[in-house]
């Protein structure tokens, strides 16, 4: 039984597995997607909800590009939504060059349990000259303003970004602030995925983080896992391997089911987000651990007895031969160390709950931090 494995709860959401599918235009619909039920998430669209943004879409049509149209928009929507009832967890990615059709749109999203999910991604210039797409990642004040008419509704509320457009964190905070669920980050770089701005993000918001591009098996997920988000997407991978999908959920399934912490971080002088303090030995010698502590505003002293006073309260707090004897300051279950293990063996402390309780010390060092990283 997996239903519970992730324990994923964003507002009403409760995807069941952390693989998504991103929005393709012209493609993801409901026709489409159903052929995806493994997936903890599907989001549909791009949709176009004003007849501005489908007139623009129409002109990509007519050069060459998928996109979907429909003249009556929210009807459309709304059978879409109905088609994929009970499929999976459903987002739906949407433009509009005006608040209200966002408004309307969450409306009906919110009566199916769906998400919804601003455009903030498309780059085609029809739609970059309606101020709609990527133009909002340049114009944030009215991306947010957006956001805070649509989250009156009570919908939950994904915003699909490009990354190395603008500020990354400043777009991410600013988001949030606004009231945003979700960064649905296409994490582009100059050379494919760069995940240091899923890493950034991470370290600087509490945001539910989708990371996309270039997600295409286990490996390419770990990297955006490991530096921080709690969901991947998958897009053209989808188109030339179906399979892959199914196959990427049995093995995060695995890998959660051996580890407990399916997205934990890489260590912090291996380059992991701040989460991965709870993996840190303590701070006797010069190493990345002072920059991570600098950046929260915690001072090596405190680090420690946070830690130590946190393993009082567990199973954590044994740990006779280990290298500082105490498995508060012991590492990630994946990387082998004989010590710990030895010591897990005896308390009977499973891998599992080891990694579980790990992830509790993270969040719990970082509800102490006093800037932001």
């Amino acid at each position: 039984m997996t239903e519970n494995l992730f324990d994923i709860k964003i507002g009403y959401a409760t995807p069941k597995n952390p693989v998504a599918i991103a929005s393709m235009a012209g493609i993801t619909d409901s026709s489409f997607t159903r052929r995806f039920q493994k997936a903890g998430l599907i989001v549909l669209g791009g949709y176009n909800l004003d007849e501005r943004t489908n007139e623009a879409a129409r002109k990509e049509i007519a050069r060459g590009r998928k996109e979907f149209v429909s003249d009556k928009p929210f009807e459309f929507f709304e059978k879409e939504l109905e088609a994929t009832e009970g499929l999976t967890t459903i987002a739906v990615n949407v433009r509009a060059s005006t608040a209200e059709p966002f408004v309307q749109a969450a409306r009906i999203a919110k009566e199916h349990g769906a998400i919804l999910e601003i455009n903030a991604h498309c780059r085609q210039p029809e739609m970059l000259e309606l101020g709609t797409g990527e133009a909002l990642l340049r114009n944030i004040p009215r991306l947010c303003e957006y956001i805070k008419e649509i989250k009156k509704t009570g919908a939950v509320l994904s915003v699909k970004t490009r990354a190395n457009v603008v500020d990354d964190v400043e777009l991410a905070k600013a988001v949030e602030k606004a009231g945003a669920d979700i960064i649905h980050i296409d994490a582009m770089g100059s050379d494919g995925m760069d995940p240091r701005v899923i890493k950034r993000v991470r370290n600087s918001t509490g945001l539910f983080i989708i990371g996309n591009n270039s997600v295409v098996d286990f490996e390419s997920a770990k990297e955006m896992f490991s530096h921080g988000a709690d969901m991947v997407s998958l897009a053209r991978a989808v188109l030339s391997s179906p399979q892959v999908i199914d196959h990427l959920v049995d093995e995060v399934i695995a890998f959660q089911s051996m580890t407990g912490w399916y997205n934990a971080p890489k260590h912090i002088c291996a380059g992991g987000d701040l989460r991965a303090l709870a993996f840190c030995c303590p701070p006797v010698k010069p190493c990345a651990l002072h920059g991570a502590l600098k950046k929260i505003g915690i001072s090596a002293e405190e680090f420690v007895k946070m830690k130590i006073d946190f393993a009082k309260k567990t199973v954590l707090e044994p740990g006779d031969g280990t290298c500082f004897g105490n498995m508060t300051w012991c590492c990630k279950i994946t990387k082998p160390c004989f010590l710990r293990d030895t010591v897990l063996t005896s308390t009977r402390l499973s891998d599992v709950e080891y990694m579980r309780i790990k992830k509790k010390m993270s969040e719990h060092i970082l509800k102490q931090r006093k800037i932001e990283g």
